[in-house]
């Protein structure tokens, strides 16, 4: 079997590399050791994939060349993956603002990717294993379950570790490493924490349980809602910070973050002396996290009214309140997690062919390099536009 371009990975990256690389006349192919395309496509967003941010920048993404994200985003936008689900009737739905979700299923968007890729000339063959890619003088030879395949440009989108269950494998960085490649260590992003001893015992007693918080690690700092779990938290908040939160380093969590909240107890005080601490705390908190903050410092009485509180009192709550400080023991780890940090090193790829340098050959593209985005969205809209941008240049 002889192509233009092969493209290992039917995920969203190379879903969308092959279908533009079959416009622009090359002979395409797509392989996958799954049985099925699209599997974490199906199985983000709740079923319903947020596919693209409307906010995405550069600044949205991790990576150590924070410039080789640049050129691809800037040349296939949010804009222009909307105009092309519209074109194929996906109804979509933006949650919260510039994140949007398929209104029905992200059934659709995988639906949308084929339907190109067939249109396009795509061959796609799923359950192939490969054992070997090799050089071939100017070309690349693969040796599949199906047999050796001969290709002009191999095109590695098999994504990272994150989710080992929708078939996550270590096969692209084994690949870079083959050719050479500098591969950065990888470790999960977007995942929840777990808590140990004590804390895990509390949250898990308030699984479930959901609040708006800003959660900081570092100089980051994100405003977003927080869950707790039976193992720790969870929650855009949570998951968001993750990416950015190295082992052993503590984060601060202001679980009031609209509201100051040592003048608003001395406020209190001042207004409504005779108010408890549990009535304040009730009011701003769901019933189980504002009984469980009482629980969890009992030397206060309770029922004791804000007008017998000193100052300092005052100003240990609403330390506990604006800056509840916590270390993690962990994360969920790659089972849970929904990206990789980390990955090849882009300095060693084009940023606007995302071809190896020196070797044309053999690209890159999507989460297995070491570009990484925030929760929201973003990271589709890397692969798109990486998938395009190499896509066009084969």
């Amino acid at each position: 079997m002889i192509y233009d371009v092969v493209v290992i990975g039917a995920g969203a990256a190379g879903l969308m590399c092959a279908a533009q690389a079959g416009y622009a006349g090359k002979r395409t192919l797509v392989l996958d050791h799954a049985n099925k395309a699209g599997k974490k496509i199906l199985m983000s967003g709740g079923g319903r994939c947020n596919f693209t941010n409307l906010g995405t920048t550069p600044q949205h993404f991790y990576s150590l060349n924070p410039y080789f994200c640049i050129s691809a985003l800037q040349r296939y936008r949010p804009e222009h993956f909307v105009e092309l689900i519209e074109r194929h009737g996906v109804e979509y739905v933006e949650k919260t603002p510039g994140q949007l979700f398929c209104a029905v299923s992200a059934k659709e968007i995988v639906c949308t990717l084929i339907t190109e890729c067939e249109w396009a000339g795509v061959d796609i063959q799923l359950s192939t294993q490969i054992s070997a890619v090799e050089r071939k003088g100017d070309a690349m030879r693969l040796s599949t379950s199906a047999g050796a395949i001969d290709a002009g440009v191999v095109v590695v989108a098999t994504g990272g570790l994150s989710i080992p269950t929708m078939g996550a494998t270590g096969f692209g960085y084994d690949l870079a490493r083959q050719f050479g490649l500098e591969v950065l260590a990888t470790r999960p992003g977007l995942v929840p924490f777990t808590l140990s001893d004590t804390w895990k015992d509390r949250a898990a007693q308030l699984s479930g349980v959901s609040a708006s918080v800003a959660v900081s690690a570092g100089d980051r700092c994100f405003v977003e809602p927080m869950l707790f779990t039976h193992r720790g938290l969870s929650g855009p908040g949570i998951l968001q910070i993750s990416s950015v939160w190295q082992p052993g380093q503590g984060i601060s969590i202001n679980l009031l973050p609209s509201e100051n909240a040592a003048s608003a107890l001395r406020d209190a005080r001042q207004h409504m002396p005779k108010r408890q601490l549990s009535t304040w705390l009730g009011e701003r908190f769901p019933k189980r996290l504002a009984q469980a903050l009482l629980e969890w410092y009992p030397e206060d009485d309770a029922a004791r009214p804000l007008a017998h509180y000193s100052n300092q009192a005052l100003d240990t709550w609403a330390q506990r309140l604006n800056a509840w400080q916590l270390k993690p023991s962990g994360t969920e780890g790659w089972r849970t997690a929904e990206v990789t940090m980390g990955g090849i090193n882009t300095d060693q790829l084009s940023s606007k062919t995302f071809e190896v340098k020196d070797l044309p050959q053999l690209r890159f593209i999507g989460e297995v390099l070491d570009v990484t985005g925030e929760l929201g969205g973003y990271n589709f809209q890397w692969a798109w536009a990486s998938g395009v941008a190499c896509g066009q240049s084969c």
